[in-house]
């Protein structure tokens, strides 16, 4: 697992934090988040965007603060274009543009608003 890239959706950061995965999943998460996190600053915007307690909020900032958070690139921004009027994703799901770009797996709970989009793998931590 270490020469793969991952790149965590918004679910799956809040599904982890809270320990909504079933146990497989969470151990692979573990991994994941051990090897650094990566995010898109999409989700970043997305999860620190939530209205929570405080105490929630610094759970969720200090996620932040330890990852990796993918800047939004020409490169991004080209690819989420080209996947806006293909499939007409939204601009919060621009971060499968953001996975292409970075050669990486996307880990989310939706894998259903991605799943027509060529090139791009997805998993689901709660499949595992």
């Amino acid at each position: 697992m270490e020469s793969q890239n991952y790149l965590i959706d918004k679910n799956a950061v809040i599904d982890y934090l809270g320990k909504k995965i079933p146990v497989n999943g969470m151990q692979f998460m573990n991994t994941v988040v051990d090897m650094i996190p990566t995010v898109s600053v999409i989700t970043k915007i997305e999860v620190l965007g939530f209205n929570t307690t405080d105490q929630q909020f610094k759970i969720l900032a200090d996620f932040m603060d330890d990852a990796i958070v993918m800047e939004l690139t020409k490169e991004v921004a080209d690819i989420c274009i080209h996947l806006r009027k293909k499939h007409k994703t939204k601009l919060p799901d621009a971060i499968a543009a953001t996975a292409l770009a970075a050669d990486a797996i996307l880990i989310t709970r939706n894998i259903n608003h991605f799943k027509n989009i060529n090139g791009l793998t997805v998993l689901d931590p709660h499949t595992l």
